[in-house]
């Protein structure tokens, strides 16, 4: 793909269409853009016309964020996947994008360092040794536009240093950082305070201090000090909304302290005195406008950081600076003001975010709560004693004019959820609590009057504020409390308020999921009854609701009441997935609100799995229900869901088990399952190899008859060669094994070993180990120990004592899982009992070893060692939202034992043992006890016993 006038203008034209607000306009370009961005140069032509002066701006940023997320989707190269990028476009894009991004507008600056982060993420410092040089060199340039893209970038690239786990690379990575990053920008932070000296008049000048600091304790505290105890007008805003420069800084700085205060405790400690003084007086002189908002809360914050330490006590404990900590800076700052009203009224999604879902968005009142608990940790009594007074003016104060003064019970009732709360999970809510506050007696006097309020319009500030106190104790409150808060949190759900409703949801979501001490559902489904059809009918019309069209919090309340009812959801069942299926086309022109379609599938595969509970056959009625928006959904390839689609038809055609073929319907999708193009997408790979056995599984002779046999080996292959998707592989072979007719598979079984082989040669890992001794065992038991010692010899003459020496007698204590283990067991003993080769034949000298091998790994724990320099992901089974792909967890399949018919490996052993001593009188006892140490033949006898059986 050249460089050239013609491709300019091409992609000119695709991203101007990805701005287009007609959808099927937009997607075609986005298809586009993906079809082209693999060739060579594509990257290079992007950054090209980003940086074109004659292009429209508005054309040039979507060309950097097509960039960035070109970047985020491909510059990191996940093991066994194609690299997209080639390597001269990788070189090209870190020798230009420093110079390109500085000298780029702000709006296409923060892309282009975004992206810059992304790549410092992977590349540096190996890749790319000398990006920190390049980046210090512009510190020169004296262009504070430059300076601050160098600073912007560099916090991107570096502030991951925070978060991430101790190792001697990281420790190896930062060094190498303050080696060359530290003395330059300790340099430029002190010049730049001597030039806000020079310049103190002159706005263009002082408004270009840089915002972020590294390591160089003495400058930077003195002067970090000085900027946040001076007031320069002129970095002031006049705007009570947005934030000045000089906000910003002092915001920054606090930030900064806290960070210091929490991490760097000891070298911190001699300046931690001046900035409490500081911070104080900051707190007590700060207006409550909105733009003073993130300097609040991080100014809060640093108490905050301060106060939860034991040995900074000592700073609070006099009974009137706490009172004045109480008085001056936790109750200004816990009042609901104008601005959070209108937040509340005109953006609730945002409201939500900072106030139940803990978005990084400081708020005052945030912080103001963290300030409370941290100094509870050690002044619990004397907090509970200042607060509880408050506590009561308020609530007088509201029960006096319940319309004119609902803001006092607002502050009451946040304050009381910071006083009580010690410890929280986002799973179970408040997990430690004050003893000192009566949360029972709250919630009947103050919290439930609000939820039962019949008005579902009235004071609803207050009604997300009694709501959230339920969520927040639900653990600490009677059952009979729960239970009662039901029927009220159903009518709620009517409210017009989209924080209110999306409360109720997300309430009713958590109640249901709470557990009794024996572990059974708090909230029974009898709990529910009489509410059914009012609960169902309110969560349906909340998403009718303006801005709740795709309210996660809704869905999520249906999946949790469908698993909740159970069979008692089948009456309303027909009426529901109508609304179901017509909210997933909606959602499918578009999908924008990953968190909702997850649930809204898995609400669908739990209709499935409820509705054919105790009706098989009534899979029928939901493949016609779901069929047409699936094939439309895999027509239109959208890729989010896709994957769903494929494990809920995974599920359907499991559930016709008993049958004996796959419908035409089904089978007329089978060929394009194993199209490449569908295997190359991460997500799809798990549904496809669950759906891939349903098809082998239930219609093996179709699967024979439609000649996709090579085509399904193919993927075999595919995944077999790939170090993160080979279990999926063996998986599918399995499968192939079990069900498919052995004359099918014999003409490809030589093929088959010979690529088992020479992947194990070529890239071995425990994980493919532990996959290949029990497809080996499978073999065995399914065809005969012969037959795979037969095939495996096939490869290479006498392969099967290097099977035998350095793969299964080293190995198999290594194979996890009770199924798997217990499948290796069975295989190893039909090998020791069934195959001639291995008694008196060739393989006779590994008899011995074998067996002692299979009494290990009966008796013995797995062996969980690792090998030395291997790194390998294991399968996980627990299924959560992840990006690359989303296990349905209402589709989970039952894992299905191909040896059922085995109870007890030691006791199929011994019969086994007994059978081959009976055929052979006077051998097998002897063979044992020349090869088997003491511990391992008292095992043998204990088995014997127990069966009630000899040797002979």
């Amino acid at each position: 793909m050249e460089i050239n006038d013609a491709n300019l203008t091409e992609l000119l034209g695709h991203l101007q269409k990805t701005l287009s607000p007609d959808g099927v306009t937009r997607k075609s370009a986005e298809k586009c853009l993906e079809s082209i961005e693999n060739k060579q140069n594509y990257p290079l032509l992007l950054l090209h016309l980003v940086d074109k002066d004659g292009v429209d701006m508005t054309l040039r940023t979507a060309g950097a964020v097509t960039f960035k997320n070109y970047i985020k989707r491909n510059w990191k190269v996940d093991e066994d996947a194609v690299d997209k990028i080639h390597h001269s476009d990788r070189e090209t894009v870190k020798q230009f994008i420093i110079n390109l991004m500085l000298k780029a507008p702000e709006s296409i600056q923060r892309q282009l360092s975004d992206a810059v982060s992304i790549i410092g993420r992977e590349d540096f410092p190996a890749k790319w040794p000398n990006l920190i040089q390049e980046m210090v060199d512009k510190f020169g340039t004296g262009d504070f536009h430059v300076i601050n893209g160098v600073l912007h970038t560099a916090h991107s690239i570096f502030k991951r240093y925070r978060y991430e786990f101790k190792s001697q690379e990281l420790w190896s990575e930062i060094k190498l950082v303050l080696d060359n990053f530290a003395k330059p920008l300790t340099d430029l932070f002190i010049t730049m305070m001597g030039l806000a000296a020079q310049h103190v008049n002159n706005p263009a000048a002082v408004k270009n201090l840089p915002e972020h600091f590294e390591d160089n304790m003495k400058s930077w505290m003195e002067n970090f000090l000085g900027l946040l105890t001076t007031d320069n007008p002129l970095l002031k805003s006049d705007s009570d909304e947005e934030a000045g420069l000089g906000e910003q800084l002092k915001s920054q700085i606090c930030d900064n302290i806290s960070l210091y205060a929490s991490k760097y405790d000891e070298e911190f400690r001699p300046y931690l005195p001046q900035f409490v003084t500081a911070v104080w007086n900051l707190l007590v002189s700060t207006g409550r406008e909105v733009k003073y908002d993130s300097l609040v809360s991080n100014a809060i914050g640093f108490l905050s950081s301060v106060a939860e330490r034991p040995h900074y006590k000592d700073l609070f404990a006099d009974p009137n600076i706490l009172s004045s900590i109480c008085e001056k800076v936790i109750l200004p700052n816990m009042d609901f003001r104008p601005s959070d009203e209108e937040l509340f009224e005109d953006n609730p999604e945002e409201y939500i975010r900072r106030d139940i879902e803990g978005s990084d968005v400081d708020t005052r009142r945030r912080a103001a709560c963290d300030l409370v608990k941290a100094l509870s940790k050690s002044f619990e009594v004397q907090m509970t004693e200042i607060f509880g007074r408050y506590v009561a003016v308020m609530l007088e104060s509201y029960a006096q004019s319940p319309e004119k003064n609902w803001r006092s019970k607002d502050s009451a009732v946040y304050l009381i959820i910071a006083l009580a709360s010690k410890g929280q999970t986002a799973r179970h809510g408040t997990t430690q609590t004050n003893q000192l506050v009566d949360l029972v007696d709250f919630f009947r006097t103050h919290i439930v009057p609000e939820i039962q309020q019949p008005n579902v319009d009235r004071l609803m500030v207050l009604k997300a504020d009694a709501i959230k106190y339920l969520m927040t104790f639900r653990n600490h409150l009677p059952r009979e409390a729960i239970v009662v808060s039901l029927k009220p949190l159903v009518d709620l759900l009517r409210s017009p308020s989209l924080v209110v409703h999306s409360y109720a949801a997300n309430a009713i979501d958590k109640l249901l999921i709470l557990k009794s001490a024996d572990g059974s559902a708090l909230i029974k489904a009898t709990d529910l009854s009489g509410m059914e059809q009012a609960l169902l009918v309110n969560l349906f019309h909340a998403m009718t609701l303006a801005g709740s069209e795709e309210n996660e919090y809704i869905m999520k309340a249906i999946m949790r009441t469908f698993s909740s009812l159970q069979e008692a959801v089948l009456p309303y069942l027909g009426q529901t997935l109508v609304g179901l299926n017509h909210k997933l086309m909606l959602v499918s022109r578009n999908p924008s609100k990953p968190h909702f379609n997850h649930y809204l599938f898995e609400t669908l595969s739990l209709s499935v799995r409820i509705g054919c509970k105790a009706d098989r056959s009534a899979v029928a009625s939901f493949e016609d229900g779901f069929f047409p928006s699936f094939q439309e959904i895999l027509l239109q390839d959208v890729q989010e869901f896709v994957p769903y689609v494929f494990q809920i038809l995974s599920l359907m055609l499991e559930l016709r088990g008993g049958q004996s073929e796959v419908p035409e319907s089904y089978m007329a999708l089978f060929p394009h399952l194993l199209v490449p193009v569908l295997w190359e997408r991460p997500a799809n790979i798990h549904p496809l190899v669950r759906l891939l056995q349903a098809f082998i599984q239930i219609g093996s002779r179709q699967v024979v008859a439609s000649q996709k046999l090579e085509a399904l080996l193919g993927i075999f292959q595919k995944l077999v060669a790939s170090k993160s998707n080979d279990h999926e592989g063996f998986y599918l072979l399995q499968s192939m094994i079990e069900y498919l007719p052995k004359e099918a598979l014999t003409p490809f079984l030589s093929k088959l070993f010979v690529l088992l082989f020479q992947r194990l040669s070529s890239s071995k890992t425990t994980k493919y180990v532990k996959s290949t001794i029990v497809f080996f065992s499978l073999f065995a038991i399914r065809y005969s120990p012969s037959e795979l010692i037969a095939v495996i010899d096939a490869v290479q003459p006498k392969l099967f004592a290097m099977v035998i020496e350095r793969l299964i007698v080293p190995e198999v204590q290594r194979v996890s899982g009770t199924l798997e283990r217990k499948i290796c067991a069975v295989g190893l003993s039909r090998l020791l009992c069934d195959s001639p080769e291995c008694f008196t034949g060739v393989y006779s000298s590994f008899w011995g070893p074998v067996l002692g091998a299979l009494i290990g790994l009966i008796e013995l724990p797995e062996d969980e060692s690792v090998p030395e320099d291997e790194h390998f992901v294991e399968i996980v089974d627990t299924p959560g939202y992840q990006s690359a792909f989303s296990q349905l967890v209402f589709v989970g399949k039952k894992e299905r034992d191909p040896v059922a018919e085995v109870a007890d490996p030691r006791a199929y052993l011994v019969q086994a043992l007994h059978r081959l001593s009976t055929q052979n009188p006077k051998r097998v006892g002897p063979m044992i006890s020349a090869a088997l140490p003491p511990q391992a033949q008292s095992y043998i006898q204990q088995y014997l016993q127990a069966a009630n059986l000899c040797l002979a």
